[in-house]
């Protein structure tokens, strides 16, 4: 199912964010800023820090864009760390994307190697990274790797997209208008379920997912805390574990807990 959002810049002014959300947007795309870190901190977007301070009163979903002017994988590798600097102290719920518009860029002919160099860095650095790009550059310019490697956010304005390979979001017009936004904003469709994945692996400032802990039972053994058993044979994930009179437990409900002297780990 789609879901409707916007990304924005300093070029939209001051939002009501609120009013926005009764409108029904339910997520946004921020542009951190843009550039390499030469000019860092001057290059992040002026309105960056309010948008994301009243998109995360609202309760409204973000993720983030950083528009590239890079014509190296260098600068490409400094614009991440820019990006990643802008970031830092932030939970994001959306992807944070590398925004490819500019001609210099495609005419480089290496525009893959930038992008693997922008992403590279962003990955490292536990982000969810995408790609923003224009549908007829996606086609003329991105390998098949980079197509399919990264989240693709897709722009191509009307009322269809003519892309038929991966992609999570299309932004089908700049020339939409909301309550809360004086003039124009861009508007996109969203497919894919990412603030789910995103806080399910730990991404883009969210805590990492404990490790998944399987067992398997070796004989009968009594469940602490409440009655029952589990049966021998059975493998279970313990959430947790604690020792009790020397004796290991791990959790597998929440008030139910194994001996670990009964099981194996697997």
């Amino acid at each position: 199912m789609a879901v409707s959002g916007i990304d924005v810049s300093k070029w939209q002014g001051r939002i009501d964010w609120q009013r926005v959300k009764n409108a029904g947007v339910q997520f946004a795309l921020l542009r951190a800023g843009y550039g390499d870190s030469l000019s860092y901190p001057y290059q992040i977007d002026e309105t960056f820090e309010f948008n994301y301070t009243e998109c995360k009163r609202v309760s409204m979903p973000v993720g983030a864009y950083w528009y590239s002017y890079a014509t190296t994988e260098e600068m490409a590798r400094q614009e991440a760390k820019s990006c990643i600097a802008a970031l830092r102290g932030k939970q994001f719920e959306y992807p944070i994307y590398y925004d490819v518009e500019e001609m210099r860029i495609f005419q480089t002919g290496r525009t893959n190697e930038m992008i693997k160099a922008f992403c590279d860095e962003m990955e490292k650095a536990g982000y969810w990274v995408g790609i923003y790009i224009y549908r007829a550059a996606v086609q003329s310019y991105l390998n098949e790797r980079t197509r399919t490697r990264y989240a693709m956010a897709i722009a191509e304005y009307g009322p269809k997209l003519n892309y038929s390979g991966p992609y999570g979001i299309w932004q089908n017009s700049s020339t939409w208008r909301v309550d809360g936004i004086s003039g124009n904003v861009d508007h996109d469709w969203c497919y894919v379920d990412y603030p789910k994945l995103i806080k399910e692996r730990g991404k883009n400032g969210y805590p990492k997912p404990a490790p998944k802990l399987m067992y398997q039972v070796i004989r009968d053994t009594p469940i602490v805390q409440f009655e029952g058993t589990e049966p021998a044979g059975k493998t279970v994930q313990v959430y947790g574990r604690k020792t009790v009179c020397g004796v290991q437990y791990g959790r597998v409900t929440k008030d139910g807990w194994i001996s670990l002297k009964d099981a194996k780990q697997v």
